[in-house]
C-alpha cells in the first residue's frame, strides 16, 4: 500500500467531516512554502525568478505554524525553493509533527544526505524527492548534471534510516513514454513507497516556454504511461486523478483545494497563479473571485491546466462526493492495470523531436547574491 491507514484515514474522516458540515471550500493540503531560495536552477522553474532581496526572505517556525493551525488542513506539502536550505526547516517539521500534520518536505535531494540528521523517522514525514525520469532526462530538465545519482544516493540513505520517501515528477512536451515507464520500474525497484506525477504549469517567468503540455497532449501522455501498468507500480495519488490525466474523467479546478502560504502571505488564487495576497486564511476563502480561474472561466492562464493542485482535490471530493465516485475509487484502487491495446500503439510510436531547454544560469551563480 503506497500511503499508510492511519493517513487515508485521516484524510478521509477529514473530508467526511466537511460534508457533513455542507462546506463547499474547504483545504485538503497545505502548500507551505518558506522560502523561495533554491540550489538548482531549472529551466521550467518560475518560482526562483525573484530578485535577490526576496530570495533572502523566508518564514519563521512561528509564522508557519499559525499558518498551518489558521488553515486547519490534514496534509502539509513544503515545497520552495529547496526547504532544507532553510536553517529552522528541522524545527518547522518537529512542530508539524506535534501537530500530527501528514507532512510532504518537497525536495530536489542534494542537500539531504548533508541534512538528514537533523530529523527523525516518523508516520508523519516523507521526503517527497523531485525526481524528473532517468538520470539523463532528469539532469537535462534540472539543468544539473549529477543531479539524479545525488538524489538516488540520498534515497537510499532516507529508506536506510526508516524515513518514508516518495518521489514527485512533473512530466513536459517531448517526455518519453516509454522512458518514463523505465523510471517507475527503476523507483519500484530502489524501495520508495510511493510516486507523484503532474504535468508541468507555464509560469509567466519560467524561462523555457516551449515545452509546456496542453490538454490533448497531456491526455495522450498519460494514457500512454499509466494504462497497461506493471502490478508493483505504486502511486501517491487519488486513483481518479489520474483517470483525469488519462482524459477518462473531467473536473473542475478546485483552486481552494490545496492553498498556498509563503513570505507574501495567502496566495491568490492558488499555488501557479499569483493575482494578489491575503492576509488571512479566511480572507482568502471569503474574498478570491474564484469563479474567475479554471479552464471553465475562461482564464487563459488556466486554459491548459491539469496540474494535481487544481484538480487532485476535484478528484477526492468526487470520491467522498458521491457513490459513484465512492466505487469509481475502490474500482481503481483495486484494479490498476488499466489495459488498453490502443495506448500499447502509442508507445511505439516516435516521440516528437523537442526544442533545446533554455538554459539559465548556474545556481552558484545565479544566487551567490542572496548569501551576500
Amino acid at each position: 500500500m503506497s500511503v499508510p491507514v492511519s493517513q487515508m484515514w485521516t484524510v478521509a474522516s477529514y473530508v467526511i467531516r466537511q460534508k457533513l458540515a455542507r462546506r463547499k471550500q474547504y483545504p485538503l493540503v497545505l502548500m507551505l512554502e518558506p522560502l523561495f531560495r533554491c540550489n538548482l536552477a531549472c529551466a521550467g522553474c518560475g518560482k526562483i525568478q525573484y530578485p535577490a532581496h526576496v530570495l533572502k526572505r523566508q518564514l519563521t517556525p512561528e509564522e508557519c505554524f499559525r499558518a498551518v493551525d489558521e488553515c486547519g488542513a490534514p496534509v502539509v506539502s513544503i515545497p520552495g525553493g529547496e526547504p532544507l536550505m532553510h536553517p529552522e526547516i528541522d524545527k518547522i517539521v518537529e512542530g508539524l509533527v506535534a501537530r500530527k500534520k501528514y507532512i510532504y518536505l518537497c525536495t530536489n535531494a542534494l542537500l539531504l544526505k548533508e541534512k538528514i540528521h537533523l530529523f527523525k523517522p516518523t508516520q508523519y514525514l516523507t521526503f517527497s524527492v523531485h525526481l524528473d525520469g532517468q538520470k539523463e532526462h532528469h539532469d537535462f530538465a534540472v539543468c544539473r548534471e549529477g543531479g539524479y545519482d545525488i538524489a538516488v544516493d540520498a534515497i537510499r540513505e532516507a529508506l536506510q534510516r526508516g524515513f518514508r520517501v516518495t518521489t514527485n515528477t512533473t512530466l513536459f512536451d517531448g517526455a518519453d513514454p516509454k522512458s518514463v515507464r523505465a523510471f517507475f520500474d527503476d523507483m519500484m525497484e530502489l524501495g520508495i513507497e510511493g510516486m507523484m506525477l503532474s504535468p508541468g504549469y507555464s509560469y509567466e517567468k519560467a524561462p523555457d516556454q516551449q515545452h509546456f503540455l496542453g490538454r490533448a497532449r497531456t491526455r495522450r501522455l498519460f494514457r500512454a504511461i499509466l494504462s497497461n501498468r506493471e502490478k508493483n507500480w505504486r502511486f501517491n495519488l487519488s486513483p481518479l486523478f489520474m483517470e483525469f490525466l488519462m482524459g477518462k474523467r473531467h473536473y473542475a479546478c478546485t483552486p481552494w483545494g490545496m492553498p498556498t502560504y509563503n513570505i507574501f502571505g495567502w496566495q491568490k488564487p492558488c499555488y501557479l497563479l499569483q493575482d494578489g495576497y491575503a492576509d488571512t486564511f479566511d480572507e482568502l476563502i471569503k474574498e478570491t473571485a474564484w469563479e474567475s480561474y479554471g479552464t471553465e472561466s475562461g482564464n487563459p492562464h488556466c486554459a491548459n491546466c491539469m496540474v494535481h493542485s487544481g484538480y487532485e482535490a476535484s478528484a477526492v471530493n468526487d470520491t467522498f462526493g458521491s457513490l459513484e465516485g465512492f466505487v469509481a475509487t475502490v474500482k481503481g484502487t483495486l484494479f490498476t492495470r488499466y489495459r488498453d491495446e490502443d495506448a500499447l500503439r502509442l508507445l511505439d510510436k516516435p516521440v516528437e523531436p523537442a526544442h533545446p531547454l533554455v538554459q539559465i544560469a548556474a545556481p552558484s551563480e545565479a544566487f551567490e547574491e542572496t548569501r551576500a
